[in-house]
């Protein structure tokens, strides 16, 4: 994958499309002609740049001195901006909304304060359909101040049935607010940690939740303040490991779409993460007849003009249908067919690499090696758990930690024991000070310790069914259980016994429950 670039006009400017790029050269020729040619040669230069450098961008523009170049990119920066602003989304409503204040906001100031208020009326309903609070809130700032300044001969006891709708909304914004900086917080901790990993983490979360959680929450209305608390109830549950919750309000938050589907259109990125933390439940669950509905519910809205309207949106979809369809060959047990999947996954990744972030990266070849390992191909399981190990990033402590533990069996795989001394010890320490070190992977390093003294397959096959016997018993421990959520270690224990390759086991146990 390429380097990131950290310089933001260069991802801006890449971030555009052909559309978008005749548009700016457009914007340009009409707003400032041939006055400013420097920024028009500076778009065509770092435009035809596949990394952003200094040096290489000065000498392809040899009139531009060095002391000139941080003024130009960012006028540069502001005109792009400006370009796009000129690209309407007539179906967005938040700019539908936006425009219409702007229109209220010239009213006034020509003294029509009738039809400021009359425009008001029909912002606040639209404001009210879509779920919009701030705007609705924006046209009540400025119906109260229209109200208050002049004289509009507004029948009736109009001065408290505003008051009683701005003090109802604070407080609807107030508890939404709250609703959501849980959700943030608990998410944050989330990408930072992962799942409770001990007693202490699972009480701090706890009562993290507890103290922050707004009273009566449960009985919230309307569209956000539901869609806040069923994400909070997500992130409680998932970092617990309780499945069932996360499950639980996972399908909630897509059933609070499925009521609304106008919201679909209007906040189509929590709309995918639904989905995406819906099939994430029924695959930690083993739901196989619902992980099949759900996913395709989603390959169907990934073909529908909304899942396509933007950059952001195309991304969203990408990652997470990507996810989705891995986790459903290991569902299967279909890990070969999978592998069809990576060249298309790594041709997105090098497309998108300036717009996706390093964790979802992260995931995404954690995800590729586990494919490659569950197919028995521990050579290119290695090649994808180095790009995770080998990243200086500071996110997802336990996924470092579970591709480290991969990597050190796919090395067993391969017979490469004259490594296997130091990556235990060395993996030892990381999850040791990373505290995800527990039981289960403590009798791993034991195991693969001892085999290197097995000298029969006998004897191999009868420890491998030994240490199958140990690991099953923290399977239901809720501390030891992360273990198995990022690698089937008993699926493979059960591989290495019938002498075959994970899939295969996986696929016989898919098949025996799906006849059943």
């Amino acid at each position: 994958m390429s380097k990131r670039s950290s310089d933001e006009l260069f991802q801006l400017l890449k971030s555009l499309e052909k559309a978008e790029k005749r548009n700016f050269k457009l914007f340009v020729q009409r707003n400032l002609g041939k006055a400013d040619l420097k920024i028009t040669q500076l778009f065509d230069a770092m435009d035809k740049m596949e990394e952003y450098d200094d040096e290489a961008l000065l000498r392809r523009i040899t009139s531009l001195k060095r002391e000139q170049l941080p003024n130009l990119k960012a006028n540069l920066y502001r005109q792009i901006l400006a370009s796009l602003r000129t690209l309407r989304d007539d179906g967005n409503v938040e700019n539908q909304l936006h425009e219409q204040m702007e229109y209220t906001r010239i009213l006034y100031n020509k003294g029509l304060f009738q039809q400021s208020l009359k425009l008001l009326q029909r912002i606040k309903e639209l404001a009210k359909t879509y779920h919009q609070s701030t705007f609705w809130h924006q046209a009540l700032v400025l119906e109260k101040k229209i109200e208050s300044l002049h004289i509009t001969r507004s029948l009736g006891n109009r001065a408290e049935t505003l008051s009683s709708e701005v003090n109802v909304l604070n407080e609807r914004l107030a508890l939404v607010g709250n609703l959501s900086n849980l959700s943030l917080q608990l998410y944050s901790w989330y990408i930072n940690v992962g799942h409770a990993r001990n007693a202490k983490d699972v009480a701090a979360v706890q009562e993290f939740f507890a103290s922050r959680l707004p009273p009566g929450a449960q009985q919230v209305t309307g569209f956000f303040g539901r869609l806040y608390l069923y994400q909070a109830y997500c992130w409680y549950g998932f970092i617990l490991q309780d499945f069932l919750l996360y499950y639980r309000y996972a399908q909630k938050w897509v059933n609070l779409f499925a009521a609304e589907p106008h919201m679909t259109r209007v906040e189509t990125p929590y709309y995918i993460k639904g989905l995406h933390n819906l099939l994430l439940a029924h695959f930690m669950l083993r739901n196989y007849p619902k992980f099949d509905l759900t996913l395709q519910l989603f390959e169907t809205f990934a073909d529908t003009d909304e899942a396509r309207v933007n950059d952001n949106i195309r991304v969203q979809v990408f990652i997470y249908l990507s996810i989705a369809r891995i986790n459903g060959h290991f569902l299967r047990g279909t890990f070969s067919e999978g592998l069809r999947l990576v060249p298309d996954i790594e041709a997105r990744l090098q497309e998108y690499h300036l717009l996706i972030d390093r964790h979802r990266t992260l995931v995404l070849y954690y995800k590729i090696a586990s494919l490659h390992f569950g197919a028995g191909d521990a050579v290119r399981t290695v090649e994808y758990l180095n790009r995770i190990i080998h990243q200086k990033v500071d996110l997802r402590s336990d996924l470092q930690c579970y591709a480290r533990l991969l990597h050190l069996i796919a090395h067993y795989e391969l017979g490469n024991f004259d490594l296997l001394e130091h990556l235990i010890k060395s993996l030892y320490r990381f999850m040791a000070r990373m505290e995800t070190l527990g039981m289960v992977e403590v009798e791993i390093f034991r195991f693969l310790r001892k085999s290197f003294q097995l000298d029969t397959a006998a004897r191999i096959r009868s420890a491998f069914s030994i240490l199958k016997g140990k690991l099953e018993k923290y399977e239901s421990d809720p501390f030891e259980s992360r273990s198995f959520m990022y690698l089937d270690i008993i699926s493979w224990l059960e591989s290495k016994i019938a002498g075959g390759v994970i899939q295969e086991v996986i696929r016989r146990r898919y098949e025996a429950k799906s006849s059943g």
